[in-house]
């Protein structure tokens, strides 16, 4: 199948401060070398710590990133008998048309994305009035449609509110709303149920999952929380210090993980099966500073199955089963643990 999306080595770098006098300011690379695609109605998970790039990553897919921030690569979005177009190359009228109409996101912190000034129902309205060429009250009426797309009860009131007046799922179910309301094709989903207790975050997903078989949404779900990823993703995509280490199906990188950074933080998920009197797994080490990266693997430091050749040289994907990618030589050649 023709990818809707297509990230090809994408890199993004962002120049470090500079103090007066100083030596010459150095470039923090964020993002490094990063391919992956996404299928029409699919839905990728990106997973990894804080840090990892992933927020990056889509603001970059979205053109937000700020003016320091340099790309390279390529972001190739593909619309219906069109030829692909590169997002980091169209000029920043033709990227207004496509950001909430062809490409939506919902933002990780409802409360700091929502204007706290206007009513919930009128800025659902704009983001319909900037793409549509209609009339306040129609994009009012479509907007308080929009919120009973997302099950908000009594939407024609609640579209009176303002954002500090609602929970924070309500909040949450507002910029879904918001995301939806223009039909993309693609929705970015980061950190969707942040900071909501485990009923709300449960009917949060299964509400994207609804909105993503209604419209045949490709999705990419951004989070650090993997049992949310287990549940909504159909494949897995695993950042590390900037740098994709694996990549595959859902089933074979929560089953067969064949990277040690991807076995790490699955070992330290506690189950059923996890004895009390035992304290959690952990990853000994830290994540490395951008300002230090090793000059081979960027896990090497904190790996158990490290070896001489990690430490000079950067592993490269190598595809260990039938569309499931690693970029560890060392690992695919030990047992499981």
């Amino acid at each position: 199948m023709i990818p809707l999306l297509d990230i090809c080595q994408l890199t993004i770098e962002f120049a470090s401060s500079r103090q007066s006098g100083g030596p010459a300011a150095a470039s923090l690379r964020a993002v490094r070398d990063l391919n992956f695609s996404i299928a029409p109605g699919e839905v990728l998970g990106l997973v990894g710590e804080s840090g990892s790039g992933k927020s990056v990553t889509s603001l970059a897919i979205m053109r937000l990133l700020v003016a320091r921030a340099r790309t390279s690569g390529r972001i190739l979005l593909r619309s219906k008998g069109e030829p692909a177009r590169d997002l980091l190359k169209i000029s920043e009228d033709e990227m207004r048309k496509i950001r909430g109409s062809r490409v939506a996101m919902i933002f990780q912190e409802p409360m700091t994305a929502l204007n706290p000034l206007m009513r919930v129902g009128d800025q659902i309205a704009e983001a319909i009035m900037a793409h549509h060429s209609i009339g306040r009250r129609q994009a009012f009426e479509q907007a308080i449609e929009a919120m009973q797309d997302v099950a908000i009860a009594k939407a024609e009131s609640r579209a009176r509110d303002y954002p500090h007046q609602l929970s924070g799922g309500m909040r949450q179910r507002i910029m879904i709303a918001m995301a939806l309301v223009n039909r993309p094709d693609l929705l970015i989903a980061d950190e969707p149920t942040t900071a909501l207790d485990v009923t709300i975050q449960a009917q949060i997903l299964e509400l994207l999952a609804e909105l993503q078989s209604k419209y045949g949404l490709a999705m990419l779900l951004i989070s650090h929380d993997l049992a949310v990823v287990s549940q909504a993703a159909d494949r897995v995509a695993v950042l590390y210090a900037g740098s994709l280490v694996e990549l595959g199906a859902k089933r074979d990188v929560f089953t067969a993980p064949a990277h040690p950074y991807t076995r790490g933080l699955l070992q330290a998920v506690p189950t059923f099966r996890t004895r009390r009197e035992r304290p959690l797994m952990t990853i000994e080490g830290t994540v490395p500073s951008l300002q230090a990266l090793p000059v081979g693997c960027a896990f090497e430091p904190r790996c158990r199955w490290r070896e001489p050749a990690c430490t000079t040289t950067v592993p490269p994907l190598v595809e260990v089963a039938p569309g499931h990618w690693a970029r560890c030589p060392v690992v695919n050649r030990s047992p499981q643990p």
